[in-house]
């Protein structure tokens, strides 16, 4: 069977998102800080259509959260367009009409709505009966490779909660949000262990990659 991993950006006091989430603001205030190491990265920067960048320890890092992945499953704020029914014109995504996942997409929601079909092969699925109906369909729809769970922090902690992720590679990034979405709250009487596969230290990150294990 295949996996369920979460990549995620964390600041060193546990957020992986400032407060005050918005459209204009869809990181919260700060939020932004957390992807400071990846954009200037030359791999980042080409798979936007841009050219040049940087080259170091964080660039194979990246390119391995895309390998092996046939599908990704994300929550109602990493899509986009704020809480509540989506509306006569709903939002279409932070990600533009060409999103970099380029296989099927599933967004957990309370929301229903139709598939959103964009450019180059992603197409986003609104799934509102639950976190383990979206890994069902997740994992139909990547045919034997893995699923790639790609947040928020809401969305991962239910996965995580349930014992249903098998691997996390957190990216500490050295700067204090004090306030925001963190990573691992809401996990009171969840039985979970780790284990450190590995960890990459790069310029202004730390990757850290475990393994989901039973407690």
């Amino acid at each position: 069977m295949s996996n369920l991993k979460l990549n995620i950006a964390m600041s060193l006091d546990g957020f992986v998102a400032g407060p005050e989430q918005s459209e204009e603001n869809p990181l919260g205030i700060g939020g932004e800080r957390l992807h400071d190491w990846l954009v200037p990265l030359r791999v980042f920067r080409e798979m936007h259509g841009e050219q040049g960048g940087e080259v170091n320890a964080s660039s194979a890092v990246f390119e391995g959260w895309f390998e092996n992945v046939g599908a990704t499953i994300m929550g109602r704020n990493m899509f986009g367009g704020g809480p509540g029914p989506w509306g006569e014109e709903p939002w279409m995504g932070w990600w533009g009409s060409d999103p970099p996942f380029h296989h099927p997409v599933f967004v957990v929601t309370h929301h229903g709505r139709e598939p959103a079909e964009m450019e180059g092969g992603t197409t986003f699925h609104f799934v509102t009966d639950g976190i383990d109906s979206a890994l069902e369909q997740a994992r139909e729809a990547a045919g034997g490779k893995d699923v790639s769970l790609g947040g928020g922090a809401t969305v991962a902690q239910q996965y995580l909660a349930a014992g249903l992720l098998d691997e996390i590679e957190v990216s500490v990034v050295p700067i204090l949000l004090r306030a925001g979405a963190r990573l691992f709250d809401n996990l009171d009487g969840a039985s979970i262990a780790l284990e450190q596969v590995r960890a990459i230290e790069a310029p202004g990150v730390t990757h850290l990659k475990c393994r989901v294990t039973a407690a």
